[in-house]
């Protein structure tokens, strides 16, 4: 792939971050019939709608693509509306709005909550276990693509190269506890109705106005104290992200495909702090020490299906370092990557 020396515009980095992969393609063109998109107003769902329309109108194959959401904002689904997604204005945890939803033979379920678990614990469980049953319950003749997390997984060695799709589940904290109760919920009704369901295990989608690699560089710039305890993690370019997604919508199956997202490298907090350092001329602050496990995901069995990441993390740094040493805007969403006890 040919990378830009640096992205300048907003318009610039959401075409990249919606331009489909050979296996998005391929996949819109296996799947018959309108996708609707649950949830579409969050942070990945406005790019990851784009490409289902670019990848669909590539693979030559006409659909209706909807996405769904509360739209706080009514800015939000203008824009979408002008990229060829239609949009629907609903509280998902409505019985009576869920019912009025159209019809539709695929569904990509984005609607989540993890920021502000912690205090407020049972809105999270509605958002992340109840809603699911309910939303299988209600698309039981339907095609369903989940996204979930790799929170549901445990603290793994950093030599281990992370966790797999068929290694045990260990969640920490309520937020992931209620993760893997949207996994089940799913998986349940899967099993229950022959529903063919994917759950995408997301660790750490980043661009370059929020993700793990942004925050590192934000608290470099102002020197903010940088935690090392959590001291390797996970990244995948939110493009790659969304075309992986997109395709594991063609191998749902029943019982449930589980898969994997995530960046092939297992990258260190320090070193990466270090070479944002020294693009931006600033001593990284550092506090702690790096703990010998971390929160790990193996994305190697994506990678064989669907393709490797197209832009890599040595790629995304000095764009992002670029980007915000030129004052390019950020969501202001930090993704609190240093957690170790699951509180968010």
């Amino acid at each position: 792939m040919q990378y830009p020396g640096k992205i300048t515009s907003v318009e610039q980095l959401e075409d990249l971050l919606s331009t489909p992969t050979p296996a998005a393609i391929d996949a819109m063109r296996r799947i018959k019939g309108d996708i609707l998109i649950l949830g579409i107003a969050g942070k990945m769902g406005p790019t990851l709608g784009r490409m289902v329309v670019r990848a669909s109108d590539q693979a030559n194959v006409k659909r209706r693509v909807i996405g769904v959401s509360r739209f706080s904002n009514p800015a939000d689904g203008s824009r979408l509306n002008e990229h060829g997604i239609e949009t629907i204005k609903a509280d998902l945890l409505d019985p009576d709005q869920l019912k009025q939803l159209p019809e539709a033979p695929n569904i990509i379920y984005m609607a989540a909550r993890k920021f502000g678990s912690t205090g407020d614990e049972p809105l999270t469980w509605a958002m992340n276990a109840v809603l699911p049953g309910m939303v299988a319950q209600r698309y039981a003749n339907s095609r369903i693509a989940a996204f979930s997390t790799g929170n549901v997984y445990p603290l793994v060695p950093v030599t281990s190269g992370g966790c797999a799709e068929t290694d045990p589940v260990g969640p920490v904290g309520e937020y992931a506890m209620s993760c893997l109760g949207r996994e089940r919920a799913f998986e349940y009704y899967s099993k229950q109705h022959n529903v063919p369901v994917s759950i995408m295990r997301l660790n750490y989608a980043c661009e370059l106005r929020y993700g793990v690699l942004v925050d590192m560089a934000q608290k470099v710039l102002t020197g903010e104290p940088i935690d090392l305890a959590m001291g390797s993690f996970n990244t995948i370019w939110q493009g790659d992200a969304n075309a992986m997604s997109i395709a594991s919508l063609a191998d749902a199956a029943s019982p449930a495909f589980i898969i994997n997202i995530a960046g092939p490298e297992t990258l260190s907090v320090r070193t990466v702090c270090e070479q944002f350092g020294e693009l931006f001329s600033r001593k990284p602050n550092f506090t702690g020490a790096e703990r010998p496990d971390a929160l790990l995901s193996n994305g190697h069995l994506a990678h064989r299906k669907y393709g490797s990441p197209t832009v890599p993390p040595s790629v995304m740094i000095p764009w992002i370092a670029a980007w915000l040493t030129s004052g390019g805007p950020t969501l202001n969403k930090p993704t609190h990557f240093e957690t170790r006890d699951g509180k968010y």
